[in-house]
């Protein structure tokens, strides 16, 4: 294995972490590098998901019997993690939830549906993936307000000066991602956010492929709302993380009614909940956020700085041996991206490519990456994107590689 330049991260230890990373597909090594859509799950998590159902499964919060209390203390402790993960100011900011895709739904169904009038300006970007634009559309169309776009510049990067053009008193709601799941671009989001503060507007970041890879500061961002997806962060599939500012939280109505988010009801009135449990309502995914615990202390212990500048290596090494291939085009040459690498080839349909690849057993994804906007920008139907993650090496890319050039000379 082709161990990093730093010298802290010992991969081929982490690979062993990974029982399905060891497989062979269509008779070949598997190389993994659809990891922007999901990243694999190590060890620790995978044993936390048994753990639970075979030694403490119950509901939480509301039983006092041993296995009620130890799962309780179970899924709370991962809140507690997630506090301490992003710098939030209180565990009552942390609502868990699905994933990114009903973190920014939860925004926009509740502070949009109260404070969004008609007239009314949101700002979104070009590079915004679908669950980041289709909730903002739901809501102007209900509440007559106006969706505006952030251009984006040829190298995918964001154009900051049309976006403060755009900015206004009737701006109320900015909602961008921290970084690309198409491209790997890593948005200026410290900037973005005090721009969108200055004329009062509110901020969503969509940190789905920040979580694994970039330092995350709430409190130094100042961020008003800020999404993660556990599964794209080693973490099991259906879970994720809403941070939101205590005063925006408590001024918001409940997105779900049902047991938890209640105080007391009656057939007159119901009052809610304290938070964060006033956007938890009903049985939540209980072995999935015990399990995303281990994935954040997964992080921890590797070091984001560390994965971060291995990852980086990656995708510099990657960028120069698949840019050289006869008739590449790169899509997205940002100068700050996170390890996620789209390309064209001239006369090959992504498609074809990734059914070739898999022969060989390459795993990446292709098309649109839902980022159709962006593709139609770009004038493309999609790219092939290779995204690289901690436990992925340089023999692997030189597998992917020899992969390409084997198709693009048997094409053309």
């Amino acid at each position: 294995m082709n161990a990093p330049v730093t010298g802290i991260l010992n991969i081929e230890q982490i690979r062993e972490q990974f029982p399905v990373l060891h497989q062979q597909v269509n008779g070949k090594p598997l190389v993994y590098f659809d990891n922007a859509a999901t990243s694999q799950k190590p060890l620790s998590v995978i044993n936390a998901l048994v753990d639970y159902y075979k030694g403490y499964n119950a509901n939480i919060h509301r039983g006092i019997h041993t296995l009620a209390e130890k799962a309780t203390k179970a899924f709370e402790d991962t809140r507690h993690s997630a506090k301490a993960f992003i710098n939030a100011s209180s565990e009552q900011e942390i609502i868990f939830v699905r994933g990114v895709t009903e973190a920014i739904n939860l925004v926009a169904s509740t502070y949009g549906r109260a404070f969004i009038k008609a007239g009314d300006e949101i700002i979104i970007s070009g590079l915004e993936h679908h669950s980041n634009i289709v909730p903002w559309q739901m809501l102007c169309e209900e509440k007559q307000a106006i969706l505006k776009v952030i251009p984006v510049l040829e190298n995918g990067e964001l154009d900051l000066d049309a976006f403060k053009k755009l900015l206004s008193s009737k701006t109320k709601i900015v909602s961008v991602n921290h970084a690309s799941n198409s491209l790997g671009t890593i948005n200026p989001i410290k900037e973005i956010i005090d721009a969108a503060h200055d004329i009062g507007a509110v901020v969503v970041i969509d940190g789905a492929q920040a979580g694994a890879h970039l330092e995350i500061d709430v409190q130094e961002l100042n961020s008003d709302f800020y999404c993660l997806s556990a599964h794209k962060m080693y973490g099991p599939t259906g879970a994720g993380i809403l941070y939101g500012k205590k005063e925006l939280l408590e001024k918001m109505p409940p997105y779900q009614g049902g047991g938890e988010m209640i105080k007391e009801v009656t057939f007159e009135k119901t009052t809610y909940n304290d938070l964060p449990y006033k956007f938890e309502a009903g049985t939540p995914n209980i072995a999935d956020v015990v399990a995303l615990n281990f994935a954040i202390q997964f992080i921890n212990q590797l070091g984001k700085e560390n994965i971060g500048a291995y990852e980086h290596e990656l995708l510099t090494y990657a960028t120069e041996k698949v840019s050289a291939l006869k008739g590449v085009k790169l899509i997205g040459t940002a100068k700050s991206k996170v390890s996620v690498l789209s390309f064209a080839v001239d006369g090959i349909h992504p498609f074809d490519i990734g059914q070739m690849l898999d022969a060989r057993g390459v795993a990446v994804r292709t098309g649109h990456h839902c980022t159709q906007p962006l593709m139609d920008h770009f004038g493309i139907e999609g790219t092939v994107r290779a995204s690289f993650a901690v436990y992925n090496t340089k023999q692997e890319i030189d597998s992917l590689v020899e992969g390409l050039d084997r198709i693009i000379n048997f094409m053309s």
